[in-house]
């Protein structure tokens, strides 16, 4: 698992996968007019009539479940987008992003199988600050 770092990353898979850009420009979209400092749940609605509005296929609040000891358990994790059945897209309006932020986006990967994401940070003066991608 490659995590590459913030603003745009030197992994040319990465930097050449339209999905991921197309994305990316949605979300610059929602932060040009919105601004830093909102809800992560006002950023995800904006974000998906933008996604909507370019055509891109999401599903929302995807649900993950949890198998412990070989016992699938009444728990899951909640992915915030998956767009085009094969992107990860996790939104955060935090200070800072944490190395557990990062964690959380490779823990979906690895148990939904996808094979890259994108830890998006609103509160940043310039969105592609706020860019993480995460390749498999």
């Amino acid at each position: 698992m490659t995590v590459e770092g913030r603003g745009r990353s030197q992994g040319r898979a990465v930097l050449e996968d339209p999905l991921t850009e197309a994305v990316i420009g949605a979300a610059i979209a929602v932060h040009r007019v919105v601004g830093p400092v909102m809800l992560e749940s006002v950023y995800e609605a904006c974000l998906r009539h933008e996604l909507d509005k370019r055509g891109l296929g999401f599903e929302t609040q995807v649900t993950l479940p949890v198998t412990y000891d070989g016992v699938r358990l009444n728990a899951h994790y909640r992915i915030d987008l998956v767009v085009a059945g094969e992107l990860v897209v996790e939104l955060k309006c935090v200070e800072k992003v944490l190395p557990v932020h990062r964690a959380q986006l490779i823990t979906y990967l690895r148990l939904g199988g996808f094979r890259r994401g994108l830890l998006i940070n609103f509160n940043e003066a310039r969105l592609v600050d706020g860019v993480t991608r995460v390749v498999g």
